[in-house]
């Protein structure tokens, strides 16, 4: 299943459009569809359709039918709904699974995507929602389709974010809808887009550039966008306008088995949708299975396969009506806990329980402390206070930060109020919705607060909002003071003992719309703070596959180093070296526990140094410390001893150096229908930096995308989205550029610019480092090497002096080799292997009695036409030699 909107990633490449166009046309011509099998060894065949539908009204569906297995069986069918700026060729390989599963799967571009016709209607009832109807009509001719009476197709359904909505939808419109399994949606948009009355604008703003702008849209949707956006709130007609087109106006008509998917990191559909959506449909008698997965919206691990997995289970027990099938628990949440013990890197784990606990369960108070408090809505709302980022999806994923520990919120001074708890006296567990009571005057008729509540460390010196989410309120009538009970949003997060939890109320967030108008707040406390615990949640004992979290995110902590040093007081740092000044990197004995009472270590007592025009290879096997290190030197997490210096000056977290230090990881996330440019501009924006210091047109140069800057990066192939993401993370050329494995998914030719984007950007001066498992590649790229094993040092220097000359040496010979002397030449005492090349032979000799001399003797004694000998160890070679048997 793609849980992610794709407006908000990177899609997978797809066919050439003239192919794409050709199909379509002889669709079109034919009135069926073109069949295409596709299989493998260990697979069967799975048969694909793709047709062009007439929804009536000139409207017409692109459509792709997968089957497999023999036209006779009868068997279940499934819909499959693509995310919002997607189309139905994200679908393809979940489509794929299912039909080799014994499912007959229909995917579809909905209005206004991927190739199909019409506007986008936001999940229109007369619109897109009647199109499913008729796709489920067509469904019910089909003699492969099981029935359940004439006209009545066994039919399931499943899709994320806009498609998570039209399964709801489907299943409250058409009854003959059997089960659905919707994943990171909405229950109602209005609550979505305009909660307690405020404009989520950043996001509403993305849906329509996702959606290609708002022409592409239906008329009235789009005056009700402009509406809003130029008033700065919602009013009635837009509320009722999105309320009539969520799933929330059917939701007592909803009756089927209904696995909710919701993301933890999420502030587009935060758990609240999908907390709703649960209590309705339970309401209504139906089956209810609610998942909290790791990621959303706002980037983390979408945890796929499981979760495809999961559905699959749900369609074979109400689908296939097998009563044997494991569909999972009640409820489940996936947790960050535990330590991978290669790396000490965080990994996921899964809390469950027999029933779904909602947003209330386990009531706990927690007393807080404050006086009342005056702060102001500067005029302007600006600056703005900085939770989430939205729309950048994993290449922004501050939520998953803040699971790490890792504060990146900014609250300014003077336009918020907060309140303390005392220290908590053991490990809390909050899950569900905080709630607090406050009284708020305002010196305007309305008052506009986003409310939250921070993790602050023991010692005070870091405070972390979970999942960098905000409840926003509008008060009206705050003029002669309102009591106000805040919901806040729902959250899984532990807060460690000693901890304290702090709530803030702020008058302004970068994510919505503030008055524009100046006013102060008054806000005093009015009870305490109630925390849900979920007692009956128990988290599993052993972890499930670890997950190394931090390098879809660091992208978005350097994005924002600058900003944060800039707007954030901490601990005073060592002074600069005036010696180091121009050294771009020095680690010296640097050393990191796994734990603060654990003799084992990640990294121990390590030293090199980095100059400037070098490009580095960081290499180790897995447990090395690679990561670990490159944690530590991007100020995600402290050093237990040693120290890191980039030109002189310590690096701690959000240290200002930071921002000479430019990071790229793999699968940054891009909005495809904007040009490679729009793309680089929009995430420069965000890290509040000038315009004139992103360097833009210095850093696209080096990465050489030419005039595909000015295209929408959906028509990118894999090799332009990872030169694009190199040149983000060269936004504002900075001097020190980390990158851990750039040439992923790039075939040879692309790989081969990429080694030369690298180069270019090294030649001027700057140095880069790159972490790759690619040794044959590191060899070609790298100037220098690092090699690590088991937390240490191994070797470092020039790549030539760490391939020097090995056991392994090259024979040229005058005419090729033929296969019989190679064989020969393999069982000479002395001799490990011999390996025929194009120039002759690639002979490796053994460590305690292999000599040159004596092969040089015995080739001459087998008539081998001989022409040279010399050494000839590659990077790999003397990688082995160095780390022994730890690989």
């Amino acid at each position: 299943m793609d849980l992610r909107m794709p407006g908000l990633r990177g899609a997978r490449p797809r066919r050439p459009r003239r192919l794409v166009a050709a199909v379509a046309a002889a669709v079109v011509l034919a009135g069926a569809g073109t069949w295409t099998a596709v299989a493998s060894d260990d697979t069967p065949a799975v048969h694909r359709a793709d047709r062009i539908m007439d929804m009536g009204g000139g409207v017409h569906l692109d459509t792709s039918y997968f089957t497999s297995g023999p036209d006779s069986d009868r068997r279940p069918a499934v819909l499959l709904a693509h995310g919002f700026g997607g189309s139905k060729d994200d679908l393809r390989d979940q489509a794929q699974d299912l039909a080799r599963d014994g499912y007959a799967v229909l995917t579809w571009s909905a209005r206004g995507f991927g190739r199909s016709t019409g506007k986008i209607g936001l999940n229109d009832p007369k619109a897109e929602v009647a199109d499913v109807s008729k796709l489920i009509d067509w469904l019910a001719k089909r003699p492969e389709v099981q029935l359940d009476k004439s006209g009545d197709p066994r039919v399931g359904m499943a899709g994320g974010s806009y498609g998570g909505a039209i399964s709801l939808l489907a299943a409250g419109y058409d009854d003959r809808v059997d089960a659905i399994a919707p994943a990171i949606t909405y229950w109602n948009l209005a609550d979505a887009l305009f909660p307690n009355g405020v404009f989520k604008k950043q996001w509403a703003g993305i849906f329509i550039n996702t959606g290609g702008g708002c022409d592409q849209f239906e008329a009235t949707l789009c005056e009700m966008y402009d509406r809003v956006a130029e008033a700065g709130k919602p009013d009635a007609e837009a509320t009722t306008l999105l309320a009539d087109r969520s799933p929330s106006a059917v939701g007592n008509r909803i009756k089927v088995p209904t696995l909710l998917i919701q993301g933890q990191t999420d502030s587009l559909f935060p758990l609240g949708q999908a907390d709703a959506a649960a209590k309705a449909i339970r309401a209504n008698g139906a089956p209810v299975d609610v998942d909290w997965i790791s990621g959303g919206h706002d980037g983390g691990d979408l945890e796929t396969s499981r979760v495809q997995s999961r559905v699959t289970s749900w369609f074979d027990r109400y689908l296939k009506n097998d009563k044997g099938t494991d569909t999972g628990p009640a409820f489940r949440v996936t947790r960050t806990g535990g330590i991978d013990s290669t790396d000490g890197a965080a990994t996921l784990r899964g809390a469950t329980s027999d029933t779904y606990p909602g947003l209330e369960s386990g009531q706990r108070a927690v007393t807080l402390t404050g006086s009342e408090q005056t702060f102001d809505n500067p005029a302007g709302a600006n600056p703005p206070a900085v939770s989430s980022l939205p729309g950048l999806g994993a290449a922004g994923g501050l939520s998953q930060l803040s699971s790490l520990g890792v504060g990146l919120s900014i609250d300014f001074p003077g336009q918020n109020a907060r309140f303390d708890s005392a220290p908590v006296v053991d490990d809390v567990r909050i899950t569900g919705s905080p709630t607090a009571t406050v009284h708020i005057k305002s010196t305007s008729e309305d008052a506009v607060l986003f409310a939250k509540v921070y993790d602050v460390s023991a010692n005070g010196g870091q405070q972390v909002l979970p999942a960098q989410l905000v409840t926003p309120i509008r008060v009206e009538g705050a003029k002669e003071g309102k009591d106000v009970t805040i919901t806040l949003p729902a959250i899984d997060h532990e807060v460690e003992q000693g901890h304290r939890l702090r709530l803030v109320l702020a008058s302004t967030d970068l994510g919505y719309a503030s008055p524009v108008a100046p006013a102060s707040y008054t806000v005093s406390l009015k009870g305490d703070l109630e925390i849900p615990t979920a007692p009956g949640v128990t988290t599993a004992s052993a972890g499930l596959p670890a997950w190394v979290w931090w390098l879809p995110l660091a992208g978005a902590g350097l994005a924002l180093a600058l900003l944060l040093s800039g707007r954030r007081r901490t601990a005073a740092p060592s002074a600069p070296d005036p010696e180091l000044a121009e050294v771009p990197l020095q680690i010296t004995d640097l050393s990191k526990r796994y734990a603060k009472s654990s003799d084992r270590y990640a990294v121990r007592d390590l030293s090199f140094r980095v100059e400037k025009g070098q490009v580095l290879g960081l290499l180790g096997p897995n447990g090395a410390g690679k990561t670990t290190t490159l944690r530590m030197l991007m100020g995600l997490i402290k050093p237990d001893d040693g120290e890191i210096r980039v030109f002189g000056h310590a690096i701690r977290p959000g240290a200002p150096v930071l921002s000479r230090v430019g990071a790229f990881v793999e699968g940054a996330g891009f909005l495809p229908h904007l040009s490679g440019r729009e793309n680089l501009e929009l995430y420069w924006q965000a890290t509040g930096r000038p315009a004139e210091d992103a360097h833009m047109d210095e850093a696209l140069e080096i990465a050489g995308l030419g005039d595909a800057l000015a295209r929408a990066v959906r028509t990118y192939s894999q090799g332009m989205r990872q030169r694009l993401a190199i040149a983000q993370a060269m936004l504002g050329l900075p001097d020190l550029l980390i990158l851990d494995e750039p040439t992923n998914g790039l075939d040879p030719p692309q790989i081969r610019e990429m080694r030369e984007v690298l180069i270019r950007y090294a030649e001027a001066g700057r140095t880069v480092i790159v972490s790759s498992h690619l040794l044959a590649e590191v060899e070609q790229t790298c100037t220098h090497l690092v090699v690590m094993d088991r937390g240490k040092l191994v070797q470092a220097g020039p790549v030539s002096e760490i391939i020097g000359s090995g056991d392994t040496l090259l024979v040229g010979t005058t005419t090729p080799v033929e296969e019989p002397i190679v064989e020969k030449v393999a069982a000479l005492p002395g001799i490990v292997t011999a390996v025929r090349t194009d120039d002759g032979l690639l002979v490796r000799l053994a460590p305690d009695d292999g000599s040159a001399q004596r092969l040089v003797v015995e080739l001459v004694r087998l008539e081998v036409p001989v022409e040279s000998v010399g050494p000839h160890r590659r990077l790999e070679d003397a990688f082995l030699t160095l780390i022994g048997g730890s690989a």
